[in-house]
């Protein structure tokens, strides 16, 4: 099976467009909350890590327990044939399998990657039950969803230590 298979046109209109209409999504450098999620939802504030000026070793190490977290997380709500939505605002997205290989680029990111360090960052489920919801100008991460907030209890990542926003 492969992993990170672009979406069609068609795929990629429909769930942007679910994704504005359904979580209001209003892209903003300035107005926040961007995405008006349903409850139960958490917002960390990753403020810290996008203007890091420490040790890059540490920096590396606190950035790889953000993916392999996430991959645990992702892999706990689904099911080992079901792809989700990894998702790159205003650029080429995709469905991806948590249990097959994330390969990573010449910057050593997924293709679409867990950190918002440029973009809206997104990763859905197909019929958007859950989400994990980057902002890098708001400088967060939401996650929503029972099952997905559940996962990340269970596999914390260090980065989600401060709550900005929880409903």
């Amino acid at each position: 099976m492969k992993n990170w298979i672009e979406l069609s046109n068609k795929e990629y209109e429909i769930i942007w467009d679910r994704i504005y209409k359904e979580f209001k999504f209003k892209p903003s450098v300035s107005q926040f909350p961007s995405f008006n999620v349903p409850s139960p939802f958490i917002t960390y504030d990753i403020s810290k890590y996008l203007n890091w000026s420490g040790n890059l070793n540490e920096y590396d190490d606190i950035y790889n327990d953000l993916e392999e977290k996430a991959l645990l997380a992702f892999q706990e709500v689904t099911q080992k044939n079901e792809y989700i939505y990894a998702l790159d605002w205003q650029h080429d997205c995709y469905w991806v399998n948590p249990y097959l290989e994330f390969t990573k680029d010449e910057f050593g990111e997924w293709t679409i990657p867990i950190f918002p360090n440029g973009d809206y960052y997104l990763f859905i489920h197909k019929n958007l039950e859950w989400a994990y919801l980057g902002n890098p100008w708001e400088s967060t991460i939401t996650v929503f969803g029972v099952e997905l907030l559940q996962a990340f209890d269970k596999h914390k990542p260090r980065m989600f230590n401060t709550i900005l926003r929880k409903g």
